[in-house]
C-alpha cells in the first residue's frame, strides 16, 4: 500500500518523477563520492618511509664459533637507533633466509633507556592483522600493524620479541645490540634483568615511519666497512651512522634524509658467502626500501681480497680471482637495475679504501692494482650519478696503498671510529639535496 508521499509522486507527471529520481541519484552519488574521496585522503595522508634497516643473512661462523641459540620460551630485546622520526611506526621482521616457519608469540616496541631497560610509559604492543602473534613462513618477511608512537630523529628504540617455540637463529645481522632473556615472555618488562648481551641481532630487519612531508631515503650498500666492523661495539660509529647525524643537523630548509645501512660484513658483489651476493640481494635489500631516493655503493674489496684464497678447514675450491672488468660489469648491473626501477633514484659510487698490510694472502700488490683500476673507473667512468671518494679521505699521504694510522682500527682493512667519522665528513651533503 502506498503512503501519501508515494502516491503523490506516483501520480505526478512523468517529467517530475524522472527529475526527482535523477536528483535523488545525484545526491547519493555525490555523498558516496565524497566519502570515497575523504577515505582516500585519509589513506594517503601519511607516506611510509624506511628509517632503520639491517640486511638479513644466515649466521657466518668465525674461528669455528658455534651459532647463537637456539631459543626456546625466551625474549629477545634489540636496540636500534632510527634516523628520521615521526608519529607512527611499523616494524619489519624477517624469516627470509630461514628454512622453517618462525613463530613470534608476542612483540613490543618502546623508547630505549639504558642497556636492556625501556621507558615503560612508551611501551606499545605490536600486532599483525590485529593478532598479537604471527607465524612467518620460511623465506618471507612480516610487517607489523602501524603503532602510534611519537619519536624524534636519531631516537633509540627497543623492539622485543617472544619466541615460544624452539627456534634456530636462522636470520641474523652481526654487529648490532640485542639482549636475550632467560625463559619467559618479557616483552612488556621494564628491564630484562640477567639477560645476556649480544652483538648479533635476530629476525629484525626494518623500521618504517609515517611522514607527512617530503623525506628522502638513502641506502648505503656494502660490506663490513659500511656495516661498521671494528668500530666500538654497541655504539653508532659506522660511516652511515655519522652520515645520518650530519644530515640531521644541517638544517637550512633541507629536506629530511633517512639513512639505511645495508652493509653486511664479508659481503661480496659477485659471490655468495656472507649473505647473498650484492647482485643477488639488491632487489630485496635496496630497491624494495620504502621511500628510496638515493643509493651509495661501496662493495668489492672482499671480491678482490678473497681471490685465490683457500679458507682454513674448507674443502671448497679457492675463490675466483676477480678482475677490474668483472667488478665493473657488476656495478653496471646495479646501476641499470636501479634506474629501471625508478629513474628518479640517484646512485653514487664510493671508491674502495686502501688495504695494504692486512692479513696474508688477502692483500697483494697485484690485487691492489685491481682496486686502483676499479677506483679510477668509479671516478672517471661517468656511469654513476656521483662519486664519493673514501680512498682519498682516509689513505696515508706518505703511503697511498695504506690507510692513515689515525684512521686505522689496527687491522689495516677496517677504519676505527675516527676513520668512519672522517669518511662521513668527506661526503658532499649537497648530493642529497
Amino acid at each position: 500500500m502506498l503512503n501519501k508521499t508515494s502516491t503523490t509522486l506516483w501520480y505526478s507527471p512523468w517529467w517530475k518523477r524522472v527529475s526527482i529520481t535523477l536528483l535523488s541519484f545525484g545526491l547519493v552519488l555525490f555523498y558516496a563520492t565524497s566519502q570515497v574521496s575523504t577515505a582516500a585522503g585519509n589513506a594517503t595522508q601519511d607516506t611510509w618511509v624506511a628509517t632503520w634497516g639491517a640486511s638479513p643473512f644466515a649466521f657466518l661462523s668465525f674461528n669455528n664459533a658455534p651459532p647463537p641459540g637456539p631459543f626456546a620460551d625466551q625474549t629477545i630485546r634489540q636496540i636500534v637507533r632510527i634516523s628520521v622520526g615521526g608519529a607512527r611506526l611499523q616494524v619489519r621482521f624477517s624469516n627470509e633466509v630461514g628454512t622453517t616457519p618462525l613463530r613470534i608469540g608476542a612483540a613490543t616496541i618502546a623508547l630505549a633507556d639504558k642497556e636492556s631497560s625501556i621507558r615503560p610509559d612508551s611501551l606499545h604492543k605490536l600486532t599483525f592483522g590485529g593478532s598479537t602473534g604471527i607465524t612467518i613462513p620460511a623465506g618471507a618477511p612480516a610487517v607489523s600493524d602501524p603503532v602510534d608512537l611519537q619519536v624524534d630523529d636519531l631516537t633509540e628504540l627497543a623492539v622485543s620479541m617472544y619466541l615460544p617455540e624452539t627456534t634456530a637463529a636462522s636470520t641474523v645481522h652481526m654487529g648490532r645490540t640485542a639482549f636475550v632473556s632467560s625463559t619467559g615472555d618479557f616483552t612488556a618488562a621494564a628491564d630484562l634483568l640477567g639477560a645476556v648481551k649480544s652483538t648479533t641481532m635476530f629476525f629484525l630487519t626494518g623500521i618504517n615511519v609515517a611522514v607527512t612531508e617530503t623525506t628522502g631515503v638513502i641506502v648505503t650498500l656494502g660490506d663490513s666497512i659500511t656495516d661498521g666492523a671494528a668500530s666500538t661495539p654497541h655504539s653508532y660509529n659506522s660511516w652511515p651512522d655519522h652520515l645520518a647525524a650530519l644530515l640531521d643537523v644541517r638544517g637550512n630548509g633541507q629536506r629530511e634524509m633517512a639513512v639505511i645501512n645495508h652493509g653486511i660484513s664479508g659481503n661480496q658483489l659477485l659471490s655468495n658467502g656472507a649473505g647473498s651476493s650484492t647482485l643477488g640481494r639488491f632487489d630485496r635489500d635496496v630497491l624494495a626500501t620504502p621511500g628510496l631516493t638515493h643509493i651509495v655503493v661501496m662493495i668489492g674489496i672482499n671480491d678482490i681480497g678473497t681471490g685465490g684464497r683457500q679458507f682454513p678447514g674448507s674443502t671448497a675450491p679457492p675463490a675466483p680471482m676477480r678482475t677490474a672488468e668483472d667488478l665493473i660489469a657488476g656495478y653496471r648491473q646495479l646501476i641499470l637495475r636501479a634506474r629501471s626501477e625508478s629513474p628518479s633514484v640517484k646512485i653514487y659510487g664510493a671508491t674502495l679504501t686502501p688495504f695494504a698490510g692486512t692479513f696474508e694472502g688477502y692483500y697483494t700488490p697485484e690485487k691492489d692494482q685491481v682496486r686502483m683500476a676499479v677506483n679510477q673507473w668509479i671516478r672517471t667512468g661517468g656511469a654513476y650519478d656521483g662519486v664519493i671518494d673514501f680512498e682519498k679521505a682516509i689513505q696515508d699521504p706518505g703511503n697511498p696503498a695504506r690507510m692513515a694510522p689515525a684512521y686505522d682500527s689496527g687491522d689495516k682493512l677496517h677504519p676505527g671510529d675516527a676513520g668512519y667519522k672522517r669518511m662521513a665528513e668527506s661526503i658532499d651533503l649537497t648530493l642529497f639535496e
